[in-house]
């Protein structure tokens, strides 16, 4: 199973950000893309690629809603090729990057297409016009400027001639899974590390392709996971609370849960919804972190020792998942703590799921 690691977009800091995961052993790295909150995702993965050799690079995640799909294709392929084939494409229906627009994450239809139309671009397909969601009020057909010839469908030709990036979703609710597993070359699971929750899921995703005549065993599962690694159990809980209200969210976006949950866990799913304060988004210090149990963080994250961290991350690897992707301490967190986190993480937990 693959480590990946997550981090904020930073043009100034993308370089040296990427030399470190490389040199401390992580497979890969993701950068978010929240136009309002960090830098463009596409730039920082360009300049992390330049100053790295080994290790993957892709958005965790992009959205389908700020960008165009024909813009998506090209940036990540750019990204691609100065990378020798490390980029991948992280996308979703849209978080922190809509909210700071005042909009909600992407609707399920315009997300599917938007993916149908991502995929073929980035196999070097042609799209077309009429499946293009440019309002006329915006710009009008090109046809009434009367040409003496123009394209017939929208094709990225040059893209063609290269390797395909991969896409993967990020999912959390059903709807989304059966979407992914049919467009996507990985889902990329937002459920947090709870067994019983991601065998749902991956049972789900399974099913959808089976459903439709397609292999079930032709697609890769990951997830995202927020880890607290300390030898205090409660500076590890600390540490990724604030990183684990964004995810737990996804579970309870519109109110009310779609994914198999207790009573309990539905309880501090549906405080969670009703204290989340954007303006505090991802914080260790916010409002939402308080409506998270130390069950719930438990379950949920994976936090403790090295040990312990070792053991939840090998059990992920049992359930079938190939890729996790790692969130660590958020701002509002204990510096000092998350210090230590990060070097018990290197020194220890890394090394220890190569052993």
């Amino acid at each position: 199973m693959r480590l990946w690691t997550t981090t904020v977009a930073s043009a100034r800091g993308a370089a040296r950000a990427a030399q470190e995961v490389e040199a401390a052993g992580w497979d890969g790295m993701l950068v978010v893309d929240s136009q309002n909150l960090s830098g463009d995702p596409y730039v920082a993965l360009a300049l992390a690629a330049s100053a790295t050799r080994r290790i993957g690079l892709g958005t965790g995640v992009t959205n389908s809603v700020t960008r165009h799909a024909a813009v998506t294709a090209t940036a990540i392929t750019s990204v691609n090729r100065v990378s020798n084939g490390r980029a991948v494409l992280g996308i979703g229906r849209g978080d922190s990057a809509l909210a700071h627009l005042g909009r909600a994450p992407a609707r399920l239809a315009q997300f599917e297409r938007y993916l149908k139309q991502l995929q073929a671009y980035l196999r070097g397909e042609a799209v077309s016009f009429d499946d293009i969601d440019i309002p006329h009020e915006v710009a009008p057909a090109m046809s009434g400027l009367h040409l003496h010839d123009a394209p017939p469908t929208s094709r990225i030709g040059w893209i063609a001639d290269g390797a395909k990036v991969p896409v993967e979703v990020a999912a959390s609710g059903p709807k989304v899974i059966a979407i992914a597993a049919l467009q996507a070359e990985r889902v990329m699971f937002a459920l947090g590390a709870d067994l019983d929750r991601l065998s749902w899921a991956i049972g789900l995703a399974r099913k959808s392709r089976k459903d439709v005549g397609l292999d079930p065993d032709g697609i890769a599962f990951g997830a995202y996971v927020n880890l607290g690694c300390h030898g205090d159990i409660g500076a590890a809980r600390n540490l990724v609370r604030g990183g684990l209200t964004t995810f737990a969210r996804f579970s309870v976006m519109h109110g009310k849960t779609s994914v198999p949950t207790s009573s309990g866990d539905r309880e501090v799913l549906e405080a969670l919804h009703s204290n989340y304060d954007m303006k505090a988004h991802t914080r260790g210090d916010s409002r939402q972190a308080t409506t998270l149990t130390d069950d719930f963080v438990d379950r949920f994250a994976i936090v403790g020792s090295p040990d312990r961290c070792i053991e939840r991350l090998r059990s992920l690897a049992r359930l079938g998942l190939d890729k996790v992707a790692i969130s660590g301490a958020t701002r509002g967190a204990s510096v000092e703590d998350a210090a230590v986190g990060r070097d018990l993480l290197v020194r220890h937990v890394l090394p220890g799921m190569r052993a």
